[in-house]
């Protein structure tokens, strides 16, 4: 487990810091994981690490930017420590989507398949449950 997990999970409320899953229904630690991936010139340090759940690691990987459907401009990714969640996102009560507000937002939740039908129904059991939003 990374060194800084403690650190990371703390700041992020124990929930993915892009789809909000919270942690606390896995049977294991969420990652830690590098905003700037270290194959780039990301960094070991606090302000590149972000608490993710296995789904948008994985498919978030090296991916730094993505094309949004809209405008059609590369666009880069959600940035834990520099964006706010809610400037970029908003959680559909009714159906657990997660709907991009602005291009940064549309490319993540695309980039990160972040709708599937998986994690809907999760969602809304999770707001069911209170644990969302």
């Amino acid at each position: 487990m990374n060194p800084l997990y403690s650190l990371v999970a703390q700041r992020a409320g124990n929930r993915c810091e892009y789809c909000r899953a919270p942690e606390a229904i896995f049977n294991f630690p969420f990652e830690v994981e590098y905003i700037i991936p270290s194959a780039q010139p990301g960094r070991d340090e606090d302000r590149n690490l972000a608490l993710s759940c296995r789904a948008c690691n994985v498919r978030k990987s090296n991916h730094l930017f993505g094309k949004d459907d809209i405008t059609g401009a590369d666009v880069r990714l959600f940035n834990p420590r520099q964006d706010r969640w809610q400037d970029h996102f908003r959680l559909e009560i009714e159906t657990g989507a997660i709907q991009g507000t602005t291009s940064i937002g549309r490319v993540t939740v695309s980039r990160l398949l972040m709708n599937g039908a998986v994690q809907m129904q999760a969602r809304l059991r999770w707001i069911c449950l209170g644990l969302l939003p």
